[in-house]
């Protein structure tokens, strides 16, 4: 399909630089054949005991990180910010500006510091460039990994919101917590799910007091979720990878529900993406672990999943592609008309849309390599 049949015009105004407060205070607009306006505190309404919700747990790492370069005496500011690990000391990340950097220079985050009074030093928090790429892309290797690394993050390290939400280089103390969700439990995303943002203890308390079943699973979120389409077709898109993981006890729940006659709602296009991936072809599913890069367009079949939450999203991205595939297109444009004319928030801090499967879009779906493939 052309990429151009997913663009819209949203002013800048609608794009949320905060999180609702409390967060399921949120709008809700419920997305059906006629659309119904509400607030996510009121999700309740809408599940039946023996249904099942599936959350993200994955949490984000603070991975932005400022240091700098040290040459002949002269010192050059750099900005870093980590998108993807490639071993226990090793993470791809983008620099700013990659230019003033050369193979096997170091980055140093935290040089050592003498505390007062004979105290030992502080453990220097640095990185070597061991690799470069086009676009300011590097790999770096830390001087500690593993755990330690993960410390050195939370110590040194900022959240990494995406670029429509402004803020000053140091961030804000509360988007540590804003950008969280309830469910965060393993460390690896690089940008949070944001679905799971508007839940509290005492929105799911009210879900899990209605008989709903909540099952967890884990996608660390990439920063591929915010690059651009930059083909004119989405046939010759390539979409980014990700890790995902779904027990064997999880899709065994979930297998249980849908036999029991409940329905699955996956919150977010990284728990959706991640049951459609461990779906066999009967829609059973299985344990999986791995990375999946699948890519969902109108005119896929959907195996495994029966509702969806989900936020508002960018023109022309992957994920507005797939809430069209899930609820259809024309559906989807409208939904967003009406968002946009009711001056609904968008993107990761905004509104939520409750999405119902268009009949018509999954009848006329095929299964087939272009529109499911996951490595």
């Amino acid at each position: 399909m052309r990429v151009d049949d997913f663009d819209f015009d949203l002013p800048s105004a609608l794009i949320a630089q905060a999180p609702a407060a409390p967060r399921e205070a949120a709008r809700l607009l419920h997305v059906a054949e006629a659309l119904d306006a509400r607030s996510v505190g009121d999700l309740p309404d809408f599940f039946a005991a023996g249904d099942a919700l599936v959350v993200n747990d994955t949490k984000v790492l603070p991975c932005r990180l400022t240091g700098f370069r040290e040459r002949a005496g002269a010192r050059a500011k750099i900005e870093v910010t980590l998108h993807k690990p490639c071993g226990a000391d090793r993470w791809r990340a983008f620099a700013r500006p990659a230019k003033k950097l050369k193979l096997g220079e170091t980055i140093q985050f935290a040089p050592e510091v003498e505390a007062a009074f004979g105290a030992l030093f502080e453990a220097p928090f640095e990185a070597k460039v061991a690799e470069k790429f086009d676009g300011g892309e590097i790999e770096l290797v830390f001087n500690v990994s593993g755990p330690a690394l993960l410390v050195a993050l939370e110590k040194h390290g900022i959240m990494p919101l995406p670029p429509y939400i402004k803020r000053a280089a140091a961030g804000r103390d509360t988007d540590r917590a804003d950008y969280q969700t309830l469910f965060a439990a393993r460390p690896g995303a690089v940008a949070a799910p944001t679905a799971g943002l508007h839940f509290t203890a005492a929105l799911l308390a009210a879900l899990e007091a209605k008989g709903v079943k909540v099952v967890r699973l884990t996608l660390h979120v990439g920063a591929g979720t915010f690059l651009p389409v930059t083909s004119d077709d989405t046939v010759d898109h390539v979409m980014h990878a990700e890790w995902a993981d779904l027990s064997a006890e999880a899709a065994a729940t979930l297998n249980e529900v849908r036999q029991a006659g409940g329905r699955i709602t996956a919150v977010g296009s990284t728990a959706l993406r991640t049951l459609e991936s461990a779906a066999n072809a009967d829609g059973v599913l299985q344990a999986f672990t791995g990375e999946t890069d699948l890519f969902i367009t109108p005119g896929y079949r959907f195996l495994a999943v029966d509702r969806m939450l989900t936020n508002f999203h960018l023109p022309r991205s992957t994920l507005f592609m797939l809430v069209s595939a899930f609820a259809g297109l024309d559906r989807m444009r409208a939904a967003y008309a009406h968002a946009i004319a009711a001056k609904y928030r968008f993107f990761s801090y905004g509104d939520a849309c409750l999405l119902e499967p268009d009949p018509a879009t999954w009848t006329n779906a095929r299964h087939d390599e272009t529109t499911r493939h996951h490595r």
